[in-house]
């Protein structure tokens, strides 16, 4: 099998997809092509969502906001949205989901991090479903 690629996508590409991106990247290594995107990007990541993530040695501070793109989406195996009503261009075969998530955007740490640790949960497993060999090696 190929390597799959992952699309996490919401309005700002400011929070929520960039902590899963954050994560997929730090759990599933060279295994699993990594990329974010919005359709409206903020100017930059969310500091409260970069200040959750450093809490578990992810650094995402270094990442900047980016604009959704018809090729991103065609060039994706799986396109996640993070709960924030965003309309991906649709191409037959694609596995698409839609994580329901609470928006960190002004928000304080606590809530934050409860977000963070949502998206770390579905994060591992879609590396399950993605690789199955994950689950044997566990």
């Amino acid at each position: 099998m190929t390597k799959p690629t992952v699309l996490f996508v919401c309005v700002h590409n400011a929070g929520r997809s960039q902590m899963a991106a954050g994560y997929l990247q730090h759990l599933a290594g060279d295994r699993i092509d990594v990329r974010s995107a919005g359709s409206m990007p903020g100017d930059q990541v969310n500091p409260v969502a970069v200040a959750a993530m450093a809490e578990h040695g992810i650094d995402i501070a270094g990442e900047q906001p980016k604009k959704l793109t018809d090729d991103a989406v065609r060039e994706s195996d799986v396109v996640i949205t993070m709960g924030c009503g965003d309309e991906c261009p649709y191409f037959p075969g694609k596995r698409y989901e839609d994580w329901v998530l609470t928006d960190p955007a002004g928000q304080g740490i606590e809530v934050v991090r409860t977000v963070r640790d949502e998206i770390h949960a579905r994060v591992q497993s879609l590396i399950t479903s993605l690789d199955p060999q994950e689950d044997r090696d566990a």
